[in-house]
């Protein structure tokens, strides 16, 4: 009787990953006790699959490793998806945490990515190609992330637009109406 063999990639393969996994900052905290310092690490990680879904994820552990990895966990549970238009935003879109501001503003074919830091490695992963922001108020890492995220998460997708063609005809129709 043969027993299941379980389908595992050969060893030396890796197997693809699903999402691109940034690590954005990596911060060392303490506790102060009665036999001094115990210090632990905090880990900011940014994921996403370059289509259109984004996820942060803010852990701490024991070593850097160990903070790195249950951050990315989270970020892979806080996935969000948000709505591209021809790789870029489909309007400008502004975010609020705590004391940071971000401003997002959709950006003209190959314009690229004009941002900086933490708002780049979003954009970047989320699959968005041209853009231009404003990081405004505080420059906390943290902060700054889940703002650009709620940003990206405030935007109306390119099908709920509200275009009124038959407006600039209306005026004509009553004009004619009362004549």
């Amino acid at each position: 009787m043969q027993s299941a063999q379980r389908s595992r990639p050969p060893a030396g393969v890796q197997e693809e990953k699903q999402f691109d996994e940034r690590v954005v900052y990596v911060n060392r905290v303490a506790r102060v006790v009665k036999g001094g310092r115990r210090f632990r690490f905090q880990a900011l990680i940014v994921a996403g699959d370059h289509k259109g879904r984004v996820g942060i994820g803010v852990s701490k552990g024991a070593d850097v490793s160990a903070a790195v990895t249950k951050a990315t966990d989270v970020a892979k549970k806080n996935m969000v998806k948000i709505s591209l238009y021809k790789g870029t935003l489909t309007h400008e879109v502004e975010g609020r945490v705590g004391g940071s501001k971000i401003l997002i503003m959709p950006a003209a074919p190959g314009t690229g990515l004009i941002a900086g830091g933490v708002v780049r490695t979003v954009l970047e992963v989320a699959g968005i190609e041209n853009a231009l922001s404003k990081s405004l108020g505080s420059s906390n890492r943290i902060n700054t992330a889940y703002a650009a995220v709620n940003a990206l998460m405030s935007m109306q997708p390119s099908s709920k637009w509200i275009t009124k063609p038959a407006a600039a005809k209306k005026p004509a129709a009553k004009a004619k109406a009362k004549a």
